[in-house]
């Protein structure tokens, strides 16, 4: 009799508890639903005014107009102004040699040298704003973003490390003073609360080749996305034929001017000769 008294409450309890288990796991399965359909992010893509720029005798420099568009912008955020964009255009690299020079018995001479590998040859950057107002200084740095941020690689030399730095900033000033290397704050603005339109100035003796277009989408100071595109410079007219036979044609554009100087010291001589 103890025995089946003992056996009821047992028996009860493990019905109760098989009809709660479903409930149990509905209830978990309701809590987790929202979890597996997150917020879609904002992103960002952009287009150039042109994707091939001729470079001609009476080339001046130009004007580079790239548009973008924000998709899935926070209404909120981009009522309040915090959404920022700054676009680079990063011209192709090259392997440069920086040079000090020292006076000795009264004559400028080359001394002390630095190589550097892969060195952007143009560099322009506009943004919506001061780049200390966007982001923190150390955010620009991971990202490569600025004159001053983007990483140059130096060749290990004889060179201490203060000798490097001093020429990796001469390096920066000198492109800076040719008009290279640009910085521009304004010169992104948004056209409609999604549409966004950057104006980069291309000087007079912006290098020929491949450059590359980024634009960088911040909120609150945060980085979010990068879109980027490529621009093709190339010369034209008879400067590219000419181009184009000296880089490629080596040989026969050496016994072409070759040829040329013969003939037209032999032509001179011929007209003003003296009877």
């Amino acid at each position: 009799m103890p025995a089946r008294r003992l056996f009821f409450p047992i028996l009860l309890a493990s019905v109760a508890f098989l009809a709660a288990a479903p409930a149990f796991a509905q209830t978990a399965q309701i809590e987790e639903a929202p979890a597996s359909s997150p917020a879609q992010a904002e992103t960002i893509e952009i287009g150039l005014s042109t994707e091939t720029i001729a470079i001609t005798s009476n080339f001046r420099g130009t004007d580079l107009t790239i548009f973008g568009a924000l998709d899935n912008a926070d209404p909120l955020v981009r009522r309040h102004g915090r959404y920022d964009i700054i676009v680079v255009l990063q011209g192709p690299d090259r392997d440069l040699v920086i040079r000090k020079k020292s006076r000795y018995l009264g004559v400028w001479v080359n001394a002390e040298s630095q190589t550097f590998l892969g060195v952007p040859l143009s560099y322009s950057l506009a943004s919506t704003r001061s780049l200390q107002d966007i982001a923190e200084p150390k955010v620009y740095q991971q990202l490569s973003i600025g004159v001053d941020n983007f990483h140059l690689a130096a060749v290990a030399s004889e060179n201490s490390a203060e000798d490097i730095r001093q020429f990796d900033q001469q390096l920066r000033e000198m492109k800076t003073q040719d008009g290279l290397y640009t910085q521009r704050v304004g010169g992104v603005e948004f056209i409609s609360p999604t549409l966004f339109r950057a104006t980069l100035s291309l000087p007079a003796n912006v290098p020929v080749g491949r450059h590359k277009a980024r634009a960088l989408l911040f909120r609150n100071g945060t980085f979010l996305r990068e879109a980027d595109t490529s621009l093709q410079i190339v010369k034209a007219g008879l400067e590219y034929r000419i181009y184009d036979a000296a880089q490629n044609h080596g040989f026969l554009y050496g016994l072409f001017a070759v040829f040329l100087a013969v003939f037209t010291g032999w032509f001179g001589r011929l007209l003003f000769r003296k009877d």
